[in-house]
Formats: C-alpha cells, structure tokens, sequence
C-alpha cells in the first residue's frame, strides 16, 4: 500500500488570501461563542508579497484555553481535525485538509508567550520587505529541497525563524516604547 504525501510547495503571494482568511474567521467566530476575544491572520499568508505555502494560519486570541476545547465538536463540523496542543503547550491545533491542506488554526490565550510572538513576528514581516524577502528565499529553496518532506522543509528554516522570532520581539519591545 502506498500512503500519499502531501506536497510542500511555495507560491507567489495571492491577494485572495486576505479574502480567505475574512471568510474562515467569520465562520470560526459563529462557532467559538465564548471566551473568544480575536481571530488573527498570521503566518506568511498575512504579509503582503511575502511568497507562502497557500495555507492560511488563523489564531482565535481565546480568554481560557481549556474553555475553547468545548469548542472542538463545533470545529469539527467545519472540517477541522482536532490536534490538542501538538507539541506546543499552551496552545490548541486544528488541521483542515491532511493531503489538500487549506487552513491552519493556532488557538492561543490572550497575552500568552505564543500570541506575542505570532503578532510581533507578522507586523516585523510587514514592516521588513527585506526580511520578509530574505524569508521567502528561504522556504522557497527548502520547498523545491523538500518538497515530500515537511519535516525536512520545517528542520531547514527552524534557525533562521528562530532568529526571526529574536528580532521581532526586540523590534515589538522598541516600537512599544516608542508609544
């Protein structure tokens, strides 16, 4: 039996992906009807011209994450598969799609550690064409390298967003002193 691979690949930026995300964050806002303060877009979709996989990252800012795992039947029936933490602790996954995979929901709790560092590192990519550039020359060559292997493609660019993650919350921390 063969098993089918999704395949890892890199796309121009799309303009429809702010589209996209609108729709699915109003869909998961009818269903989340407690405890539930934001949808965010994160994720190289959110940052304009930034080349990306055409999956968009959506992360619901929720009040108590516990409270939202009474959410997950209601998740499910728009097609989301229910993943838990999944590796991440203080955070809940939810997949749609395992081979054609269109969206992924990063649930975290307002001013969590993972909620700072998702934002900080989109406004840094939006406010950084350059970086933002450099960023998708990266996946982009990791795509073509491993374009069977997502945990390859993950492995290839984990220090470089490493690294990101450092500049952005220092660049968040200076423009809050700014204000």
């Amino acid at each position: 039996m063969t098993s089918v691979q999704r395949t890892i690949e890199v796309v121009p930026y799309d303009p429809l992906w702010k589209a996209l995300f609108e729709k699915e964050s109003s869909r998961i806002k009818n269903v989340i009807t407690e405890g539930l303060v934001d949808v965010h877009h994160i994720g190289s979709t959110s940052v304009p011209g930034l080349s990306a996989k055409p999956i968009i990252d959506l992360m619901p800012e929720v009040l108590d994450l516990d409270a939202l795992d009474d959410f997950d039947e209601a998740m499910e029936r728009l097609g989301y598969i229910v993943q838990g933490e999944f590796g991440i602790p203080g955070r809940r996954f939810y997949l749609k799609g395992l081979i054609d995979r269109t969206h992924h929901v990063h649930a975290f709790e307002s001013a969590s550690e993972g909620l700072i560092r998702h934002l900080a590192v989109r406004d840094y990519l939006r406010d950084h064409p350059n970086e933002a550039a450099a960023y998708a020359g990266i996946k982009s060559k990791l795509a073509a390298q491993f374009s069977h292997d997502n945990d390859g493609y993950c492995d290839g660019k984990h220090e470089f967003v490493q690294q990101l993650e450092t500049r952005a919350l220092r660049w968040k921390k200076t423009m809050r002193r700014r204000c």
